[in-house]
């Protein structure tokens, strides 16, 4: 379940328009961008007032903002693509916080598990219906290996630094910057990442999203919220130390060190050359939705690019 406590702008301006804003889970590093675009007024000078509450994944995510719960949060593209066509949620995203998909499997190093088809056979930790567990059977088939050919052991995600360090399991579910997280909880021992953009490069990471509904009647509002976000995000990627002292700020118990080190995992992803930030690319987006058609992770013909990218055409 979602808190209803959240960070809300202390300086209000009269006349400011309120919005709830979700992050994509928890009030990690990776999600510092929205308290920077807070604490430096971004939000306030487009004339809004933000609240900012922590996103439980990229399935709740979707649903508070589909009924209306929150204006706006952050999740998963892909999980977004395969929820929307399942479901029909009137959700649509307005910008692409990562240009490249951040989900990976982690493990110690002394697993020898230096490439895909080393986890044939082995046990990954990750909670049910996760991005990873969701595009595992993709990244499988596109590695060269049978996806049932490993075993996923559902777990919490609070538990899964512990189950790594204490070798239960030979891989967990996470996303390339929560690596220093990891780092922290196995004590110095060297571990190994293997990202799934290496083998999926298509795929985007997280996207800001927002309803449909919102989208047609109030895109004044909308291109504010997203405009002044992203400035945000670029600030946070460019300035990471700051960043972490200010997600520290709002969020006492996050370690600001931590969440620096995420910041800089995470700007290759934001910063690209030749892309502007937040930017969505036509022929990507298709080729995502061919990739999960083909993987059976959806329905021929059960979604266009329209359907998902707000100012993309429907074919």
């Amino acid at each position: 379940m979602l808190t209803v406590s959240g960070c809300a702008d202390t300086q209000q301006n009269a006349g400011a328009e309120k919005v709830t804003y979700l992050t994509s889970f928890n009030t990690f590093g990776r999600d510092s961008y929205a308290y920077v675009a807070q604490e430096k007024g971004y939000f306030r000078d487009a004339g809004l007032e933000v609240t900012i509450n922590p996103g439980t994944g990229t399935a709740d995510v979707l649903k508070f903002v589909a009924g209306g719960r929150a204006e706006f949060g952050t999740a998963d593209f892909t999980g977004s693509v395969i929820s929307i066509a399942k479901d029909k949620l009137p959700v649509t995203t307005v910008a692409m916080v990562h240009q490249k998909t951040l989900a990976a499997l982690v493990s110690l190093s002394d697993k020898g598990i230096k490439k895909p088809a080393d986890l044939v056979g082995k046990q990954i930790a990750d909670a049910p219906g996760s991005t990873m567990r969701l595009m595992f059977p993709m990244y499988a088939k596109k590695a060269g290996f049978d996806p049932g050919s490993v075993q996923f052991v559902p777990s919490a995600p609070p538990s899964l630094p512990q189950l790594l360090a204490s070798g239960k399991v030979d891989s967990i579910g996470q996303f390339t910057v929560g690596v220093p997280l990891i780092e922290k909880a196995v004590q110095g021992r060297k571990i190994a990442t293997l990202p799934y953009g290496d083998v999926l490069p298509d795929l985007y990471g997280n996207a800001l999203v927002t309803s449909k509904d919102l989208a047609a009647k109030k895109p004044e509002q909308v291109a504010k919220f997203k405009a002044a976000l992203l400035k945000g995000l670029k600030y946070a990627v460019e300035h990471p130390d700051e960043a972490g002292q200010i997600l520290r700020k709002f969020q006492p118990t996050q370690d600001a060190e931590v969440a620096a080190a995420e910041l800089k995992l995470m700007a290759p992803s934001v910063l690209v050359p030749g892309t502007e930030v937040g930017a969505a690319d036509q022929a990507r987006v298709k080729r995502t939705i061919e990739l999960l058609t083909s993987a059976g992770a959806i329905s021929a013909g059960s979604i266009t690019p329209g359907d998902l990218v707000a100012d993309l055409p429907s074919k």
